[in-house]
């Protein structure tokens, strides 16, 4: 059999954006292999063109007529285009981020973006993933490369101990993981596809083994972790902290997407019988998030350690959509981790420029910063001011949204908790702005005081101040711009057949009841 037919069968082409990707990697690694350190000139560039080129792709794939690849393993359906779109991109931003931090650190530049490129190729392939042993090989190809990614910076014993720490609890997270894949293996009898295991255990006509809560706990522990779910969050502050500030943004975004479409494929797909116990843990894991993560960050003297913690506090708002499982819900879940991306990404990508200019990330070394840095300041404080949702920037769309979403469904508590912890979380965003701008000449810090003149020609740093000037300016419009992208969203969700199917709008019954006049 030759390779055309043998692709045609397979239906190949669902994956052309992860090939795509695939020849990137390639590329920087032959070229690095060849010219050495010099690569450094254009690997970066390659590296974009490739996520770009990949997102490019899965727009061309909008509305496939046959989404299923590789024997039912793989589904480019619209929802899954949508979060590896989303992950493509985080990539894309992280990388002019990377270039000046990690040429300064005095370790390879093409290396650091082949591993990030896999981490990526992983979180795409777990997006569409329906088959548990893709699932697993592609959560392993994220976590391993994430790992890596998280020590890189080698004579830095804060990165090697955050790799470590993150390796340990990772282990542990795949190792419950894989049980409860197992346990789904065994109670249908041999299946692997997860259409063919929730028809398996349907089709007995009895209810739920306790098998399937047992699988059902343990794949929840592994999700959870990815996510950073409280309380499954404790890998979080000190592996932001001590990982090269880069590898936090793309972690923060990408490998959390990753997370939650993993989420809603397998949980809507494969637990039909259980979706009343596993709305209510979601439930039980949102609110814990959303108070844990944005009550503890009210404390942090750090900016990564604080965003760790608001990073938390936004799993938590996105598990909103996710519980009330209706198509608003998911919907709006999809609109906020876009725009997450590049609120999140650009707030880092003014902490990597602080860092980079004074060598400290305390919070308190960012008094008096306006009268030196301007631009830093402006980037930051609209960052911030979306992640605490203030009007009219686009994190407060994106919690209407999702708030609104969970209110018709009658998930009042969440949406409440949802509302007293973003009015706590604007305190401490508003804390690092006033920080910024409000001190009085005498009340600078000394890093700010000893501030280097700008200088935007030194190598790398011009990649970054594109990116930060992209970052802010999608802030801000995606606000202006949230009809149509909420209108993306929707129809990725209605054009979904797995989440039109009447299990995955049943699910929600017991949690968000209908009111009848």
């Amino acid at each position: 059999m030759d390779l055309v037919n043998l692709g045609a069968q397979l239906n190949a082409g669902t994956i052309w954006p992860e090939a795509v990707l695939l020849v990137t990697i390639l590329v920087i690694l032959v070229g690095d292999l060849i010219q050495g350190r010099s690569s450094a000139a254009w690997t970066p560039y390659a590296a974009m063109a490739g996520g770009l080129g990949a997102t490019v792709v899965l727009v061309l794939q909008w509305s496939m007529v046959n989404p299923i690849g590789f024997l039912g393993a793989f589904n480019a359906d619209d929802l899954s285009i949508v979060f590896r779109g989303i992950i493509a991109l985080s990539a894309v931003v992280t990388v002019p981020m990377a270039i000046r931090y990690v040429q300064q650190s005095g370790t390879s530049l093409a290396e650091f973006l082949v591993i990030l490129l896999t981490a990526t190729l992983g979180g795409m392939f777990l997006s569409g993933a329906s088959e548990l042993v893709m699932i697993f090989v592609a959560l392993e190809t994220l976590s391993i490369s994430s790992y890596l990614l998280t020590g890189y910076m080698k004579r830095d014993p804060r990165s090697n101990e955050a790799a470590l720490k993150y390796l340990l609890i990772g282990a542990a997270s795949s190792a419950i993981f894989l049980y409860g894949s197992s346990l789904l293996y065994g109670l249908s009898g041999g299946q692997t596809r997860l259409e063919a295991i929730a028809t398996s255990i349907v089709g007995d006509g009895t209810e739920a083994p306790i098998g399937l809560v047992v699988a059902l706990v343990f794949v929840i522990a592994g999700i959870a972790f990815k996510i950073a779910a409280v309380p499954f969050h404790q890998w979080t502050p000190d592996v932001y902290e001590g990982s090269p500030t880069p590898v936090v943004a793309f972690l923060s975004v990408g490998s959390k997407t990753a997370g939650f479409a993993l989420a809603i494929r397998l949980l809507v797909t494969a637990f039909p019988l259980v979706s009343e116990q596993w709305h209510f843990v979601f439930t039980a894991l949102a609110i814990l998030s959303m108070v844990l993560g944005n009550v503890v960050a009210l404390a942090q003297t750090s900016m990564k350690r604080l965003l760790a913690y608001s990073s938390i506090g936004q799993a938590g708002f996105l598990m909103i959509g996710l519980v009330v499982g209706t198509d608003a819900g998911y919907a709006s879940m999809l609109f906020y981790l876009f725009i997450y991306l590049f609120m999140n990404l650009g707030g880092f990508t003014c902490v990597i420029l602080f860092s980079l200019r004074t060598g400290t990330d305390q919070i308190s070394e960012y008094a008096g910063l306006y009268q030196k840095d301007p631009l830093l300041t402006l980037g930051l404080s609209i960052c911030l001011l979306s992640l605490g949702g203030i009007p009219p920037m686009a994190g407060f769309f994106g919690k209407i949204y999702i708030f609104w979403a969970g209110w018709q469904a009658g998930a009042y508590g969440l949406v409440l908790v949802g509302l007293v912890t973003s009015v706590i979380s604007i305190y401490y965003y508003i804390r690092v702005i006033k920080m910024m701008v409000v001190k009085e000449p005498q009340e600078m810090s000394d890093a700010v005081k000893a501030y280097p003149a700008l200088r935007w020609d030194l190598p790398g740093l011009r990649p970054m101040q594109v990116s930060l000037i992209l970052a802010v300016v999608a802030t801000s419009l995606a606000g202006i711009l949230s009809n149509p992208l909420f209108t993306i969203a929707n129809q990725a969700v209605t054009q979904t057949p797995m989440l039109q199917s009447p299990g995955a709008q049943v699910a929600v019954t017991p949690i968000a009841p209908t009111v009848q006049n």
